[in-house]
């Protein structure tokens, strides 16, 4: 059984083959996209075990998904079949001066009609870790459901719950946002948001504030994402800012919060101090932004050490 399950949508990506406007762009490729998939694939490569929750339609793009993430050797025996509705898709839009815009094709997909009773309990009591994030519980009523009663398994189970609010506010109201992202927060033992992201729940403050605060609210660890600046890690005892590392010639930076994620999962996996997990952490998000795509530049545990220089390197 997988040390870490995760639910959530996986959709096909659309990447065009150069930039602009999607108005004027004729050529795409397919590629994979989904935060918890991402996640999953992540802590394969570094490691460990994953298992993937979803469904996906009776479709082509359904029937890639599944055998793409099991390919990656991430568990996808939970994953339901939905006759009755579509894989989701997405497109992103690339521009030499801004960040990938993406448009999302996923209403009343597949995956938005995952229901509690979807979940396998049994399967998820043997895992070690449940990680979720605040992109399911937005796509729908049943999907919010479904997340809530994972943390009641987890809970009952005494999992480690770790949670990325990886906030959408294409998908939903920013009030329904807040207030969902923060009544889960409070539900779990390890929280990873983006420095805006706390913004955004928190009001205005420094990275260290915003740790005080989730740690008042009763969870264990704060992983908090800095981007070029590494991260702000806290537990009881410790607030500490980790550097990350800068990365030069960015080519896509979608996915590299995933990353973070995955690293900083798998030091807790590892049995590591809070600091070690975030080295680990900043440089697999570093590593995923010099690759095309959203799954493509998650790195090996031995990758990592090539990065680092902490490993020979025989090109020929």
């Amino acid at each position: 059984m997988p040390e870490v399950v995760t639910i959530g949508e996986t959709m096909i990506l659309f990447s065009p083959t150069c930039t602009g406007s999607l108005q004027y762009v004729n050529y795409f490729q397919k590629q994979v996209g989904g935060a918890e998939s991402n996640f999953a694939i992540g802590i394969v490569r570094l490691g460990h075990t994953a298992g993937w929750i979803s469904k996906v339609g009776d479709d082509p793009f359904g029937k890639y998904l599944v055998s793409f993430i099991r390919g990656e050797g991430v568990d996808t025996s939970r994953v339901r079949v939905d006759n009755e509705a579509p894989t989701a898709v997405y497109f992103k839009e690339f521009h030499e001066m801004r960040n990938p815009k993406v448009y999302y094709y996923r209403a009343g997909s597949a995956a938005s009609r995952m229901r509690p009773e979807d979940l396998d309990e049994d399967y998820m009591s043997k895992a070690k870790i449940l990680h979720i994030t605040g992109i399911t519980p937005a796509l729908s009523t049943s999907a919010k459901e479904t997340v809530y009663k994972s943390i009641e398994i987890a809970r009952k189970h005494n999992l480690t719950i770790s949670f990325d609010p990886n906030i959408r506010k294409k998908l939903w109201s920013e009030e329904e946002c807040r207030n969902t992202i923060l009544d889960i927060a409070g539900k779990v033992d390890i929280i990873m948001p983006g420095i805006e992201e706390a913004r955004f729940l928190l009001g205005e403050g420094s990275p260290e504030d915003y740790c005080r605060k989730f740690l008042g609210m009763g969870i264990k660890t704060v992983a908090m994402k800095m981007g070029k600046d590494g991260c702000v890690v806290a537990e009881k005892d410790i607030i500490q800012r980790v550097h990350g590392r800068v990365i030069d010639n960015i080519v896509d930076p979608v996915g590299a919060g995933d990353g973070f994620d995955a690293g900083f999962i798998t030091g807790i996996l590892n049995g590591w101090d809070i600091i070690e997990c975030a080295k680990l952490a900043n440089d697999v998000g570093a590593f995923v932004v010099t690759v095309n795509g959203d799954v493509e530049g998650l790195p090996t545990m031995e990758e990592v050490m090539e990065f680092r220089g902490e490993r020979n390197v025989v090109d020929r």
